[in-house]
């Protein structure tokens, strides 16, 4: 496109290593107005100016929103320490910068390609997006809008190259995970925060190119796809006493499924543990064709979602909510998301928690 020699970045890599790739790969792309943080900019394993170097932490990125407003920026992009996951923020309609959830970059950067695939007649039902199951529905749907193949697979980017390995005959045109991972093409088989910066910057460039940000593409997705909203809870649970009290609670909801959370119908349950998955209404079940994991979906009537698994590198329970609703041409995106997260205040509190 034309136009990246005047989008404006922002980019920290929090101490870590992608300081030696991204600046470069924006400046082979004609990306000349990119400012790093420099208190971030040296490789540093003690992180010294952050809590936590994990983008999916708001205040891990701090310091570049400052810098992005002090001098005018379009966007901001921080990757944690090894390089293979980035957060962004970007501009919403009343121009304040707002951070992104890794389902809504997903998203965006999805339908991007999406686009651009279609654009240049690729699109022939040989190609496959792919993501995990606790994350956003919305990908599915647009898979099936494109007529595209959709793949689900387990939480960790390792099942996702899985399906690349496995789908020769295919072409996978991208995908990611809500936890801020995403690659594009088939190249490297992982999660990848230089080619997703990349691709962060060019939907960018391009939504500024057509009067449009890169915000606004987003809730174009919520008219088009419905609109989706999504939150993390999660509960820390250290040593042997915590791991227990993990186990009883994943066992708790196992043999004891909720009927109904928030007043709302339980339609389907899916144990990945025991990889099955109960239509509740029908009185039948079908196999889940996935490796054996702990986790635990529950879906209801009005297809909100919730998935519920112990982290596999963290002392943690983690609660996934997923709730959705239509968008109308004329309808405001601020007062949905309200209502959204009503939605998901409501199935929190039904759930006990």
């Amino acid at each position: 496109f034309n136009g990246r020699e005047k989008f404006k970045i922002v980019f920290t890599p929090l101490h870590g290593t992608s300081i030696t790739a991204i600046p470069q790969v924006l400046a082979l792309a004609g990306y000349k107005d990119v400012h790093l943080v420099e208190a971030q900019s040296s490789p540093d394993g003690n992180f010294p100016t952050i809590k936590s170097p994990n983008p999916e932490e708001p205040e891990a990125l701090q310091m570049a929103l400052d810098q992005a407003k002090e001098i005018g920026a379009d966007i901001v992009v921080g990757t944690d320490p090894d390089g293979d996951r980035l957060g962004i923020a970007v501009r919403d309609q009343n121009n304040d910068f707002r951070l992104l959830n890794g389902n809504q970059t997903m998203v965006v950067m999805t339908y991007f390609l999406l686009e651009q695939w279609k654009k240049r007649n690729l699109l022939n039902g040989k190609q496959f997006v792919a993501t995990t199951i606790v994350s956003t529905p919305m990908i599915k749907k647009m898979a099936q809008a494109y007529e595209v193949q959709y793949k689900e697979t387990l939480t960790g980017f390792k099942w996702i190259g899985k399906l690349i390995k496995d789908s020769p005959t295919l072409n996978f045109i991208g995908g990611g995970e809500e936890s801020f991972g995403y690659l594009v093409g088939d190249a490297i088989r992982d999660k990848d925060a230089v080619t997703a910066t990349l691709l962060a910057c060019e939907v960018g460039t391009f939504a500024k190119n057509n009067n449009q940000s890169f915000y606004e593409i987003l809730v174009e997705c919520y008219r088009k796809f419905g609109a989706y909203k999504e939150k993390l809870i999660s509960f820390t649970q250290k040593g042997k006493k915590g791991a227990n009290k993990i186990k009883g609670m994943m066992e708790g909801y196992r043999n004891n499924p909720p009927k109904e959370i928030g007043d709302i119908r339980v339609i389907q349950s899916e144990d990945y543990l025991r990889s099955k998955r109960a239509f509740l209404l029908e009185n039948r079940s079908e196999e889940i064709n996935l490796p054996e994991a702990d986790v635990l979906i529950f879906l209801l009537e009005d297809n909100s979602k919730i998935a519920i698994r112990p982290s596999g590198t963290e002392p943690k329970i983690k609660f996934y909510f997923s709730v959705n609703d239509t968008l109308n041409q004329n309808e405001n995106w601020d007062t949905m998301e309200l209502k959204l997260d009503q939605k998901i205040a409501t199935i929190v509190k039904g759930i006990g928690l």
